[in-house]
């Protein structure tokens, strides 16, 4: 009897490695989240860099590397190359309308020199770089591997990935309320409920169109909140970056 309740015993299926559990639970929450504000999008991004994190210490499990084929490897490369390439993009739009805000901010300060230039320079800043975000929305694909071995890695690129078309929808603010201006005799409570909904991007967009209401406080707000996302986008850069270390190093 001890014999055959030996041999039952090694038939169970081994157990999850504690690693593996934790990158399955990092997905879990991140499959529940959603990223509709800049506070939410940041948070995100902060959850990214620690599953990227867990990542590449599931990377170094000799387990995990036996399993992975050269050309597992190769996708994995090609993955997060992809997103770190969307990392350096949604950077550089970013310190591009920062600056612009930099010289605005210093005539609202000083009270002299010419505001409507700056302005301008602004919004045509802010129109190139929605055109290049949306053409980076349209060409972005979120399709993930169905290989077993690959699974936990396809998820977690696709779930960034995800993450990357927030982003960039959320930084091109939002197209229903930037058309309030353009339309004749708009009544003033749908003007303030479009703005109460817009975010820091599309309220100072709408603010910016009309000089008369822009005010120094919400263009701070703006500085502030593309700040938090630089911060969470460069995190998570270093964390892809020893991530990409690892599978290279297999």
């Amino acid at each position: 009897m001890a014999v055959s309740s030996h041999v039952r015993s090694n038939s169970f299926p081994s157990r999850q490695h504690p690693q593996a559990a934790h990158v399955d639970e990092q997905l879990t929450r991140l499959r529940s989240s959603e990223a509709a504000t800049s506070s939410s999008i940041c948070q995100r991004l902060s959850n990214l860099q620690d599953l990227h994190e867990s990542l590449e210490k599931l990377l170094r499990l000799p387990v995990k590397q036996h399993a992975l084929s050269q050309e597992h490897i190769e996708r994995l490369l090609d993955g997060s190359i992809k997103i770190l390439d969307l990392c350096n993009i949604a950077r550089n739009g970013l310190s591009q309308m920062k600056e612009s805000l930099k010289e605005v901010q210093s005539v609202l300060r000083r009270k002299r020199g010419d505001l409507s230039t700056e302005v301008k320079k602004y919004l045509a800043s802010r129109k190139f770089l929605k055109k290049s975000f949306q053409k980076v929305l349209k060409n972005l694909k979120t399709g993930q591997s169905n290989e077993e071995s690959l699974a936990v890695f396809g998820e977690a690129e696709a779930i960034t990935i995800a993450l990357f078309e927030s982003l960039f929808t959320f930084m091109s603010g939002s197209k229903g309320c930037g058309k309030w201006l353009v339309v004749s005799k708009m009544m003033s409570q749908n003007k303030a409920t479009c703005e109460a909904e817009a975010n820091e991007f599309t309220r100072v967009d709408l603010e910016f169109q009309s000089e008369k209401s822009l005010k120094v406080e919400d263009v701070q707000i703006l500085e502030s909140c593309i700040e938090d996302l630089e911060d969470g986008i460069e995190s998570l850069s270093k964390s892809l970056i020893k991530y990409r270390v690892s599978i290279l190093n297999i």
